[in-house]
């Protein structure tokens, strides 16, 4: 079956277009019960973006600490039953932050309208109702969390996403003002992300003309930051990497992402460590399956000065590396596109421990 996803409904690009905001969400003020609900990176709590916010009385505005953890199952479940027992279902939900603020504002805008425990929804198209409308503000780039159509969740019994064509925003705001402050480690982390997502992208069996396009484009604009004649922390190179993000978001979402995304899953889950820093200490080691891509990160890794650690893997237990090498085995959309169908009679369990030691 070829793959019918369900796009952004509307995107605004550009310096100062999220003084746009408020204009953008007043149409739909008047939905359900006539309040929005702001979800935004307690990062920006007490700094000039808060003051910018479009907030009406009748709105609710919520800080969230997404440091050190990623979004979790319960924390939806306990912000989607506040939201609806103060007010009722809301207009809208806006999420303004990094990819993590991004899945936690799509999943509450499914959650406010599905029933039960947003475990019972960790899947493929497994939401029953459409949700309310949304719209994500990134202020970092990288993640893809913007365009796709997944809202990644840590459950009690596995990281894995919401993922239907209701997760999609119907708007997005991209901004290049607001990753201005991003600090060069995690600038560089969430860049590594939307990197590595085309490189998955590229090498494996679902790759195609369409996600080739947008990741070649991706890869090109990485190529420019990172190790451009420019290259660095610019103006210039945070709108490339606005729209390097967005476009390497459109790549997986038609193609899939493969091995290194299939460890980081399993580092998040049972060590609690950042998506997109978990990429890059698993990529890292990954040479004998992505030659030229590691070859090229090592390079970015060098024109950086950026230090990853080495050895992290003497200090985890045989248990600890056992349920990573578990968690990543569960993730047969990701080996498929990796390795083929035949994926199972090629990687066993020891092999995918085998590269956790390797860490």
């Amino acid at each position: 079956m070829h793959k019918n996803f369900k796009g952004i409904e509307k995107t605004v690009f550009g310096r100062g277009s999220f003084s746009q905001l408020g204009e953008i969400i007043a149409p739909h003020r008047s939905e359900n019960n006539g309040y929005m609900v702001f979800i935004v990176d307690n990062y920006f709590k007490g700094k000039e973006l808060e003051s910018r916010l479009p907030v009406q009385p009748e709105d609710t505005v919520y800080f969230i600490d997404v440091d050190p953890h990623e979004p979790t199952t319960e924390q939806i479940d306990t912000l989607r039953d506040e939201i609806l027992a103060n007010k009722g279902l809301p207009s809208g939900i806006i999420g303004i932050g990094g990819g993590a603020i991004m899945d936690i504002a799509k999943c509450v805008s499914l959650m406010v309208t599905n029933e039960g425990s947003s475990t019972l929804y960790q899947g493929l198209n497994l939401i029953k109702k459409p949700g309310i409308y949304h719209v994500g503000v990134p202020t970092i780039s990288g993640t893809g969390a913007e365009v796709s159509m997944t809202a990644v969740l840590t459950g009690p019994e596995k990281k894995l996403g919401l993922k239907c064509e209701w997760t999609v925003f119907n708007q997005v705001v991209l901004d290049p003002e607001l990753i201005a402050t991003v600090p060069r480690d995690w600038w560089f982390y969430v860049g590594m992300d939307t990197y590595i997502h085309c490189i998955e992208s590229e090498n494996g069996q679902f790759n195609n003309a369409y996600s080739h396009a947008y990741a070649e484009q991706s890869m090109k604009l990485c190529r420019d930051i990172y190790l451009g004649e420019t290259a660095g922390q610019t103006s210039e190179n945070d709108d490339k990497l606005m729209v390097a993000s967005l476009m390497g978001g459109l790549s997986l979402t038609y193609s899939e992402v493969g091995i290194c995304h299939a460890i980081s899953y399993g580092l998040s889950k049972i060590l609690g460590m950042r998506h997109c820093y978990s990429n890059c200490i698993a990529f890292n080691h990954l040479g004998d399956y992505y030659p030229e891509g590691v070859a090229e990160f090592k390079q970015m890794v060098a024109q950086h000065n950026i230090t990853l650690p080495q050895g992290l893997s003497k200090d985890w237990t045989d248990e600890q590396i056992t349920a990573m090498a578990h968690v990543s085995y569960k993730l047969d959309h990701m080996w498929n596109h990796a390795v083929g169908y035949d994926w199972q009679e090629k990687v066993t369990i020891a092999d995918i421990e085998a590269i956790f030691r390797r860490l």
